[in-house]
């Protein structure tokens, strides 16, 4: 069984680096911490980024978990390949890219370039945010898949992740710690990025998220609303080349004993428990590139 530790990081492809980098500081709220080699990277926690943007085709490149050590991911090749799952080790220069000491690059059943890693950097001074957002931290990934429940045996089998609800075939919600989810999948026709979301103080920082939003003239997706899955409320918005942004506050946290919950998705507040309107949000398609590229 493989360990994952925390979510780490998320690589997108930009065709306008520029345009995508002054939306994540001016718009999100992120701090841009650093520009080399044709990677920007923004920072909104702990971590010295989560969320890289790399000049070129536009797409999602890799989203990044990472684990406890040198040990851990060597047990997890291992672990990957016995599976049958191809995998790819990171080379020294790839890896000081990413900020972490080593890493590995595989694809999901459906397509979806996910790698694991170790070591990822740390920043221990504040944040410094491009403005105030209310940003605590980078809460969760979401990917796209056809079959979610295919999706939800592939973590399952390999990895420590249990399943917290499923709104019907829809989505499978996930956890590797006590938060609702940090992982999950919905369905759609092709592997991308659904959101990446992020973590706010107080719900009068996502209800003035969605009056800055309004007035910068930034698409609303969804929102604001409440999941009932996880009671975060939330405001989903687009960013640029397909990119959607989520803020949340009030994500509930698991116990051991928690028994997942199905949610029907065509009854009318299985997605948002306030009755508002409700939409599939817009995913940023994977870049098909070889694992060794």
């Amino acid at each position: 069984m493989i360990t994952l530790h925390d979510i780490a990081y998320v690589r997108s492809g930009t065709a306008d680096a520029a345009a995508a980098t002054d939306f994540a500081v001016d718009v999100v709220g992120m701090e841009l911490v650093a520009e080399e080699d044709g990677v920007s990277y923004l920072r909104a926690d702990h971590r010295h980024h989560c969320l890289a943007f790399e000049q070129g085709e536009a797409g999602v490149l890799a989203s990044g978990f990472s684990l406890t050590g040198p040990d851990a991911l060597e047990a997890a090749e291992k672990e990957l390949e016995a599976a049958g799952v191809k995998v790819a080790r990171g080379t020294p220069k790839q890896a000081r890219s990413r900020r972490v000491e080593e890493f590995i690059a595989f694809d999901d059943p459906f397509g979806n370039r996910i790698e694991l890693v170790h070591g990822q950097v740390q920043l221990a001074r504040p944040v410094h945010f491009g403005r105030t957002a209310g940003i605590t931290e980078f809460g969760h990934i979401c990917f796209d898949a056809p079959d979610v429940k295919q999706a939800y045996e592939f973590w399952s089998g390999l990895f420590n992740v249990k399943v917290s609800d499923w709104i019907g075939d829809w989505a499978c919600l996930m956890r590797f710690d006590p938060v609702h989810h940090k992982l999950a999948v919905f369905r759609g026709s092709e592997p991308g990025l659904c959101h990446i979301n992020f973590q706010v103080d107080s719900l009068d920082d996502v209800m003035r998220n969605w009056r800055f939003l309004q007035s910068r003239g930034v698409e609303i997706e969804m929102g604001p609303g409440r999941h009932p899955q996880s009671t975060a409320i939330f405001v989903y918005f687009k960013g640029p080349e397909g990119l959607t942004y989520e803020y949340s506050y009030g994500v509930r946290n698991l116990d051991d004993d928690w028994v997942p919950r199905v949610f029907d998705p065509t009854e009318p507040d299985a997605i948002d428990m306030w009755h508002g309107p409700t939409q599939r949000v817009q995913t940023q398609p994977q870049i098909r590139r070889p694992l060794d590229a």
